[in-house]
């Protein structure tokens, strides 16, 4: 089987993601951290305001 060459990599891209994150977040506190990522959620609500639209994955259909 002949392999092609990857032009995208999921996998370095949620590491170099985690790493990003963790360089912004090393010297925080807690009530630090919490406050980073309760902003991070507030932009995300803005920029992507549909996504609370769906159901959740797990939900039951009736």
């Amino acid at each position: 089987m002949k392999r092609t060459e990857k032009t995208f990599d999921c996998v370095e891209m949620m590491h170099q993601g985690a790493l990003r994150i963790h360089e912004e977040t090393k010297n925080m506190t807690r009530e630090q951290e919490l406050a980073y990522w309760r902003q991070k959620d507030e932009e995300a609500r803005k920029k992507y305001p549909r996504m609370r639209e769906a159901a959740p994955a797990n939900s039951a259909t009736e």
